[in-house]
């Protein structure tokens, strides 16, 4: 079966990930997984466990190869999603010119540095010019690129994009918030620590008022 997803984001391509999370006309979650894709990854973690000094054949051990070959498949599911079409499959025309705002969206990713999770809230804003997007898809997007190997800088950009890309807003503003693993569990070891980044564009940067509300909406205020 051919690993590449589809252009689309659905079909055969997208399904020999984790999962096809979305399809066009309605939502629903179905774990498909790739049967030569998870032997393969299955290998490299029995591998790993006798590489760290455990015994494979344990009985605590003898199926964490097969569940981490599914797990990792889902945490990278992404690969096989295009969050242009998430988007484009609930634009609407309206007249409506003020911010609007999806807070507090929770974030799982993995650290491409180090394979560790990452996690946290992300904060997204556009303001429209003729066309608004169903507020569901904002959420399905940030996760069709978390689900990938990222950096937190590149996860709040992509995401910024893709809505320019497809709303074409007079602006769009990005916060992500999040802890990461790979500096709690090892290297520094900072367990109170997080970190933010944006990513504006339009109005957002134009204009120091958009952005003071876009902030203060943040904020709760």
């Amino acid at each position: 079966m051919n690993d590449q997803p589809n252009n689309d984001g659905y079909g055969p391509g997208a399904s020999d990930l984790a999962v096809d999370l979305y399809a066009p006309d309605h939502y629903e979650r179905r774990d498909i997984y790739h049967q030569e894709k998870t032997a393969h990854l299955a290998e490299h973690a029995h591998a790993i466990l006798r590489l760290i000094g455990e015994d494979p054949t344990r009985e605590g051990l003898v199926k964490t190869p097969e569940r981490v070959a599914k797990a990792y498949q889902f945490l990278t599911h992404g690969y096989g999603l295009d969050p242009h079409v998430i988007l484009r499959s609930a634009l609407f025309e309206e007249d409506y010119e003020e911010m609007i705002l999806v807070k507090d969206i929770e974030i799982f990713s993995l650290c491409e540095h180090h394979m560790l999770p990452f996690f946290g809230k992300a904060h997204v804003a556009y303001i429209p010019k003729g066309k608004i997007v169903g507020l569901s898809k904002i959420p399905r997007v940030v996760d069709v690129f978390a689900r990938r190997l990222q950096v937190q800088e590149r996860l709040t950009i992509q995401i910024r994009d893709a809505l320019e890309e497809v709303l074409e807003p007079q602006g769009v503003g990005v916060v992500i918030e999040a802890q990461h693993l790979c500096m709690m569990m090892r290297g520094a070891e900072k367990q109170h620590s997080v970190t933010t980044t944006s990513a504006m564009s339009g109005e957002f940067l134009k204009n120091i008022h958009t952005r003071a509300e876009f902030m203060r909406l943040l904020n709760g205020h």
